[in-house]
């Protein structure tokens, strides 16, 4: 996939303001400072368009980037920023459920989980959640460049078992760093959005 234009073309905060094109769309969600932002300047191969931020939950809306005029890449709010309100979580939470459960352009999730880190509650919860919608779900592990080969195999146990990840489930290990796994990503699009490309 060839990357020849990318454009945030809305922020939104209710359905209403959602784009109408019916073109395919990939879902990213994940905790505060996974990586969603550097996933998508990896995945788009430009380095700052999405910014990244230190500070937990800065995203606060839905944001449709439109790439190659053909999708969209869809961030969301992270999860776990314990530094946000309560009134303010159960409202992005509740936004974030009636786009996943009602959105029939959603073709595809990434659920981003960082590699260093056994899954917590939150990202438990998650991938349950989008399980129980029978949602198509892909989990990113991201980070995995910051773990010494020798124990990566062995972080994976951990975290497929805290998952109960089974053998027909999708993971894809990571790093926006090094590029690992970013083939794997663009072609899961790929074969979504030019079903009848080579």
């Amino acid at each position: 996939m060839k990357i020849n234009t990318t454009e945030l073309v809305i922020s939104a905060v209710r359905r209403s303001q959602y784009p109408e094109d019916k073109k395919a769309e990939f879902l990213l969600v994940g905790r505060s400072n996974v990586g969603k932002s550097s996933f998508i300047n990896s995945i788009i191969e430009r380095r700052n368009y999405a910014r990244t931020s230190s500070k937990p939950g800065k995203t606060q809306t839905l944001n449709f980037y439109n790439v190659n005029n053909d999708f969209y890449l869809v961030d969301v709010p992270g999860y776990g920023y314990a530094s946000v309100s309560k009134e303010r979580q159960q409202k992005f939470g509740m936004m974030i459920e009636e786009y996943l459960t009602n959105r029939e352009n959603l073709k595809e999730v990434f659920l981003l989980i960082d590699f260093r880190h056994k899954p917590t509650n939150d990202d438990l919860l998650m991938y349950n959640f989008l399980k129980y919608y029978d949602l198509s779900v892909t989990i990113i592990l991201t980070k995995v460049d910051k773990i010494g080969r020798t124990l990566r195999e062995k972080q994976l146990q951990l975290i497929k078992d805290t998952l109960n990840i089974k053998e027909e489930d999708k993971y894809i290990l990571f790093s926006s760093t090094t590029k690992l796994g970013k083939n794997d990503v663009t072609s899961i699009i790929d074969k979504i959005v030019y079903p009848n490309e080579d």
